[in-house]
């Protein structure tokens, strides 16, 4: 059950299904990356962070933006050396060539983007239903209501996707705009408070040890919370084979995408801090989502913009679910044409061109996992998750940097090299991504409890489609129809590019 053969896990469509389309460039691909780094993270753990270290809530920011860069960096050298759709799945098979450990990799992957959309949904739902209030028009409905609007959801982002990721991208442009106009208005409102001499200005330093942790240990928690707001720069690679010469294009625009998310988030912080009070601070952490509102609601009181606020929050979840959802459907595309997963899993739309399969799977599994996660109604669903998607992510990017270590020494020097990360900044990335995935960071038990259960059906998954391999008789990643071409014929069997 295991291979070193180069082969497998490359991406090649079979000759009867077409290719993906190449419609992203650099300005879509930059919006791509920006898009899904920023929204429901930024919403979802400021508060908590806050709530952890005070007023340098900006730190872990930066620190969670340093770890995440030198992953991203591993990231570039291994997408512009197999610029294919699978991503994490395919370094780590092309690394250790070990069947089930990259399904293992392959599934937290998909897991971490289903866990993430299906926060965002309901934190969307939420949002909706809250600026409903804040406005008078209707009251705050029950769960089964906010759970029923975030299925609805995700439905209209399988019908998007469905439509081709030219109109998901187009689409992911607009919610974009519309996110960084949200949080350019928190950061304006907290910049016009210091301009007034109302603002806590003396605050942006001071570390408020409200859980009595100490200034590591609080900084470590707040940082690995923080992370989950730096995810999304892994999504691109997924849609590298729907990206024009993505070898040239995918370094700088990743890279520019991270600065921007870091950029933003910094001044963010820095506003919440500014229009808060430290007791204020201390007491936002269990609100969630409600720390960006509470900013612009007590920083702006003689303009209506919390009215507006929540709905331009509706804006930011819906793009990180929409990316999401796309790197998901995406990644299981890549997996099924490699009997990684089953081969009609990897079916494509002949007019849109357009993984319909991975699609329909992706949506089904977020639609169980927001059932599930609504049916308690004394679950953290938007902490627990979010520390959930950051822990399978932070496992994945250890492996991933390890890989790029181990491919490195396999590469063929007669091959262009068009990205490599300096040094020895891979084994560096590999054991801080080790070190914040620990439980010595302050995480909440469960959140490894949900992950053990997400992975456990992955290993039920993987068995499953091994048994249906070897029932075929078929190698993994060898395309249907051509196991027989050669042995009747005397003739060798087309290579897997």
């Amino acid at each position: 059950m295991s291979t070193t053969s180069d082969r497998v896990f490359d991406v090649t469509p079979e000759r009867d299904e077409p290719k993906l389309k190449r419609v992203l460039g650099p300005k879509l691909l930059l919006l791509f990356i920006v898009g899904d780094i920023l929204g429901a993270g930024v919403y979802a753990v400021t508060g908590t962070m806050a709530g952890q270290v005070g007023g340098i809530v900006w730190l872990p920011f930066l620190l969670a933006f340093i770890v995440a860069t030198l992953t991203a960096f591993s990231y570039l050298e291994l997408v512009t050396q197999y610029p294919q759709a699978a991503g994490a799945a395919l370094y780590t098979h092309k690394a250790f060539g070990i069947h089930f450990v990259t399904f293992l990799v392959a599934f937290a992957v998909v897991c971490s983007g289903i866990t993430s959309a299906s926060t965002s949904a309901n934190v969307l739902a939420q949002n909706f239903f809250g600026g409903m209030e804040i406005n008078g028009w209707m009251g705050v409905p029950g769960r089964e209501v906010i759970t029923m609007v975030a299925m609805g959801f995700m439905l209209l982002l399988a019908a998007i996707n469905l439509r081709g990721v030219g109109e998901s991208v187009k689409f992911n442009v607009v919610l974009t705009m519309v996110e960084m106009i949200a949080l350019c208005i928190v950061i304006g409102v907290g910049f016009y408070v210091l301009t007034q001499g109302t603002g806590n200005a003396g605050e942006i330093f001071v570390f408020n040890d409200y859980q009595d942790k100490g200034l590591f240990l609080a900084v470590t928690a707040a940082t690995s919370i923080a992370f989950f707001a730096m995810v999304g720069f892994e999504d691109s690679v997924n849609m590298v084979e729907e990206t024009k010469e993505p070898e040239k294009i995918f370094p700088r625009t990743m890279l520019t995408g991270l600065g921007i998310a870091v950029l933003l988030y910094m001044l963010v912080a820095v506003s919440v801090v500014s229009v808060l009070s430290p007791t204020e601070l201390e007491n936002i952490r269990e609100a969630e989502g409600a720390a960006l509102l509470e900013v612009v609601h007590k920083g702006s009181p003689d303009f209506p913009i919390d009215r507006i606020f929540p709905f331009l929050a509706v804006f930011a979840v819906a793009n990180t679910a929409l990316i999401n959802m796309l790197m998901a459907s995406r990644l299981i595309y890549g997996m099924a044409r490699q009997d990684v997963l089953p081969r009609p899993l990897g079916k494509v739309l002949p007019v849109r061109r357009t993984p319909w399969a991975g699609i329909l799977f992706s949506t089904v599994l977020a639609l169980g996992l927001i059932w599930y996660v609504s049916s308690d109604p004394e679950s953290n669903i938007v902490a627990n998750l979010s520390g959930t998607t950051a822990f399978l992510l932070l496992c994945v990017f250890t492996v991933v940097n390890v890989a790029c270590l181990v491919l490195r020494r396999k590469r063929d020097p007669n091959r262009k090299v068009f990205f490599t990360s300096p040094g020895q900044l891979p084994l560096l990335a590999a054991l801080l991504c080790a070190f914040l995935a620990g439980p010595w960071v302050g995480r909440n038990p469960i959140q490894y409890q949900v992950a053990g259960g997400l992975m456990a059906i992955g290993i039920v998954l993987w068995f499953i489609t091994w048994l249906i391999t070897r029932r075929t008789n078929r190698g993994p990643g060898e395309p249907v129809g051509t196991q027989n071409i050669g042995k009747d014929e005397g003739v060798p069997p087309p290579p897997i590019h």
